[in-house]
């Protein structure tokens, strides 16, 4: 069995719709592809991407118009989220083989979007992008707190960031929830997945202040609140 026919196995086992198994095995096979010569996923075989490609159609029910991911490398939650979606989604990725590797996933699968070949932090002083979107995802990035303040500033008021995160310390929680303030957010819902899988709700409800996002690297080292 090759890869695209495991991934489509694999898929149908965890209950994706028939009408996107084709093209999201697709795009696993393409990403297996590429992994074998840059560094796009830990996954490795068909087998380990297989829990990757599904954990992405966990943030498509929460999309909606103009959606921004950060961190995007190959393509994971955004590529899948927005084959299923349909949403008009920018791929937020500073590491240009991988920038271009995303710029292809958009055109194989015909995806309404663009690249946008910076940092997150360069990014978000664009106007173009600044204020913008409705929607923004980030999968395991950093810290909470640091990817609140990465991912808050490109969200309109009204917006929605969702933080795909895996344990949560008590720690970490109270430091986003308090950033989110700061950002001119509040923390929403946390939707426990299976395991310590789970969706993080930031709610914009105001502009964010333009001190952020700090200077590169300021909100990895020394995330807010932390």
């Amino acid at each position: 069995m090759n890869e695209h026919d495991e991934l489509a196995v694999g898929l149908a086992a965890g209950g994706v719709a028939e009408r996107f198994i084709e093209p999201i095995s697709r795009f696993g096979a393409l990403l297996l592809a590429e992994n074998r010569t840059t560094n796009l996923t830990g996954a490795k075989t068909a087998a380990e991407l297989v829990p990757h490609l599904l954990d992405s159609f966990t943030v498509v029910p929460y999309l909606r118009g103009r959606y921004v991911d950060i961190g995007s490398g190959g393509g994971l939650p955004a590529i899948p989220a927005a084959i299923a979606s349909g949403c008009d989604v920018t791929l937020v990725e500073s590491i240009l083989k991988k920038a271009r590797f995303l710029e292809r996933m958009l055109k194989e699968f015909d995806l309404a979007g663009r690249v946008v070949p910076l940092r997150a932090e360069v990014a978000a002083r664009d106007e173009s992008l600044r204020d913008h979107f409705d929607v923004g995802t980030a999968r395991a990035v950093a810290l909470a707190p640091t990817v609140a303040e990465l991912l808050l500033p490109l969200l309109a008021p009204g917006g929605t960031a969702i933080l795909q995160r895996g344990a949560l310390e008590e720690r970490e929680r109270n430091a986003v929830r308090d950033a989110a303030l700061m950002l001119g957010a509040e923390a929403g819902d946390e939707i426990i997945l299976d395991g310590e899988r789970r969706l993080l709700f930031l709610n914009k409800r105001g502009e964010t202040p333009i001190r952020f996002p700090r200077r590169e690297g300021i909100p990895a080292k020394r995330p807010l609140c932390y």
